[in-house]
């Protein structure tokens, strides 16, 4: 979809000339908005989601994005590519998904009288902090591109399992 096409859909629910009163502008720029760029003549109005798609392009920081979407009451996430995955990955993967599911059980447990004592409380730091350790040392290798750490501790698993 065009950002000009998205604006007319926009501008069905919200009328053009509240908008352009919203934002101090004539109503005939907000029209323009919605309407297709003329390639030929080199003229016309760039609308505001054009700039922003221009300007992320210029920079390449997401940030931009992920200001926008959290302005809207979301965050952003970016798509994965389509890299076929690392085999390796999966334990490492899977120790922060139990390390999680590990740290659920504990609060689910300290919480279900309704109040949390203080060995409760210093049980679930101990889980978060576990939990903090595994997933930083799993986003520092990705961040080194070396997932030699990563590789030789599926290897000490599997050679452990097969014993």
């Amino acid at each position: 979809m065009h950002s000009y096409e998205l604006l007319r859909e926009v501008f069905d629910k919200k009328a053009p000339k509240q908008v352009a009163a919203d934002l101090g502008l004539s109503l005939s720029m907000v029209y323009k908005w919605a309407e297709p760029p003329d390639h030929a003549t080199g003229s016309g109005t760039s609308n505001p989601l054009d700039r922003i798609e221009a300007l992320l392009q210029s920079t390449a920081d997401h940030r931009l994005v992920q200001w926008i979407c959290q302005r809207a009451g979301g965050f952003f996430i970016l798509n994965p590519k389509n890299t076929p995955h690392p085999h390796y990955l999966i334990p490492a993967t899977n120790q922060i998904v139990q390390e999680f599911a590990d740290l659920l059980a504990v609060i689910a447990s300290a919480a279900a009288d309704s109040q949390i004592t203080s060995a409760e409380s210093k049980q679930i730091r101990a889980r978060w902090e576990e939990l903090k350790t595994v997933t930083e040392g799993f986003v520092a290798c990705c961040e080194e591109g070396n997932f030699g750490p990563l590789k030789n501790a599926a290897a000490k698993r599997a050679a452990a399992n097969q014993q």
